[in-house]
C-alpha cells in the first residue's frame, strides 16, 4: 500500500503525465488529489482512451475527464470488508483514505488475496494482575479468561496473524506457566511466539528494555486485555507514511457533565450549558513503534507509554495519532467481560 504516492496526480496535470504515471507501474490507475493529499478522484486506462477518442490531446489537462466519485475504504476497515466491496463492485483496486479523506494506500486486491507474512514483532502486554475482575483472576491471568469460548489472548493472536504478523513475543508475569502451557511455541496456532518475564512491575513501555535488542524495525506493543478488529496492516501504513517514531491508536471519548455548567467572567455568568458532552481522544491501547524509541526506555524501571511519548514529544520526535472507529473494548471490569461475551459473536464471528 506504501506505493500509492507513486500514482498521485494534481488535478491540472496533462494526460501525457497520466499516461505515464498509469503505464509505469501495476496498478494502472492514478490517483488524482488536492495540495493537502486529499482524494479527488481517480483516473484509469480507460478514462484516459476514452478522452483521447473524444477529441482531447495529451497537452490538455485531466481535470474534466477523472472519475470524481471513486470508491474508496477506510484506515480502518478490515481485510475482509474490502474484499468484499472489491468484488461486489468488480474492482482491482480501492484507495484508502484516513478521517480527513486523505489517501494513505491502495489496497490491491491480487495482494489481499496473497497471505504476506511480515517480520515485524508484535508484543502483547500480558503480565498483569487483573485485580478488578477478580475472583475470575484469582486462579487464570487476564488474558486467559474466555470469550467467545477462547482466550483473549488467543483472539489477539489470531487477529495478528490473519494480517501477516505470526513474530509475537508475550510479556508475561502473573501465573505466567497458565500462558506458556497453552500456547507453547506458538505452532499450534501458526504463529512464533517467545516470551520474556517480568520479574517486577515493569510498565507498559518499561519491558521493551528486556528485549531491545530483538527489535530492529517497526514493533506493535498492545495489551493483553484488548478485543478490537482494528486493520493493523492499515496502521503499520499509516506509521511509515507520517514517518513516525510512535504511533498511538486512539478512541474517541465522550462524557456528559451531570449538571448545568455554569461560565463565570469576573463573578458574572456568562453563560449556562444544560448538561453539555465533552469529547476526547484516549489511549487504545495499541502501538506502533519504532527501534530509535528504545533509547530512551530506562534499564529495569517501572516505565509506561504515556511517559514514553511525553518524552518523545518533548524532545520534538514525530509521534502520532491513529484514530480507530471499529470495535475496540478493553476488559477492565466484570460488566466489560461480561459485555465481551455477549458481543464476541457479532463481531469475530
Amino acid at each position: 500500500m506504501n506505493n500509492f504516492k507513486k500514482v498521485l496526480l494534481s488535478p491540472n496535470a496533462t494526460i501525457r503525465r497520466a499516461l505515464e504515471i498509469i503505464d509505469s507501474g501495476s496498478m494502472k490507475i492514478a490517483l488524482v488529489v488536492d495540495e493537502d493529499q486529499k482524494l479527488l478522484g481517480t483516473l484509469s486506462d480507460g478514462d484516459v482512451r476514452r478522452a483521447i477518442l473524444s477529441g482531447r490531446g495529451l497537452e490538455n489537462s485531466i481535470e474534466t475527464i477523472y472519475y470524481r466519485t471513486p470508491t474508496t475504504c477506510g484506515i480502518n476497515d478490515s481485510k475482509a470488508k474490502i474484499l468484499q466491496l472489491a468484488f461486489s463492485q468488480k474492482l482491482y483496486q480501492i484507495p484508502i483514505v484516513d478521517s480527513e479523506g486523505r489517501i494513505v494506500g491502495i489496497a490491491e486486491v491480487d495482494e489481499l488475496l496473497q497471505p504476506a507474512l511480515c517480520t515485524n514483532k508484535v508484543i502483547l502486554m500480558a503480565g498483569g494482575l487483573g485485580t478488578r475482575l477478580s475472583p475470575l483472576t484469582d486462579t487464570t491471568p487476564k488474558p486467559m479468561l474466555h470469550v467467545g469460548n477462547k482466550p483473549i489472548l488467543e483472539t489477539i493472536i489470531e487477529n495478528f496473524s490473519k494480517y501477516g504478523y505470526t513474530e509475537i513475543i508475550l510479556s508475561v508475569n502473573y501465573k505466567s506457566h497458565i500462558i506458556k502451557e497453552y500456547f507453547g511455541d506458538g505452532s499450534a496456532f501458526g504463529v512464533n511466539l517467545e516470551y520474556v518475564h517480568e520479574a517486577k512491575r515493569m510498565g507498559t513501555a518499561g519491558a521493551l528494555a528486556l528485549i531491545r535488542d530483538n527489535l530492529t524495525e517497526p514493533f506493535f506493543v498492545m495489551n493483553g486485555d484488548l478485543l478490537t478488529n482494528v486493520n493493523f496492516e492499515h496502521m503499520h501504513d499509516y506509521h511509515l507514511s507520517h514517518d513516525a517514531v510512535a504511533t498511538m491508536a486512539v478512541r474517541e471519548y465522550d462524557f456528559q457533565v451531570p449538571y448545568g455548567v455554569v461560565n463565570v467572567s469576573d463573578g458574572k455568568i456568562v453563560s449556562i450549558e444544560e448538561k453539555p458532552t465533552h469529547k476526547f481522544f484516549v489511549s487504545a491501547g495499541i502501538y506502533m513503534l519504532s527501534p530509535q524509541v528504545l533509547e530512551h526506555i530506562p534499564e529495569d524501571e517501572f516505565f509506561d507509554m504515556p511517559t514514553l511519548f511525553e518524552k518523545l514529544i518533548a524532545k520534538g520526535n514525530n509521534a502520532v495519532s491513529f484514530p480507530i472507529r471499529e470495535y475496540w473494548l478493553d476488559i477492565g471490569r466484570m460488566s466489560d467481560y461480561e459485555r465481551a461475551n455477549n458481543e464476541y459473536g457479532g463481531v469475530f464471528s
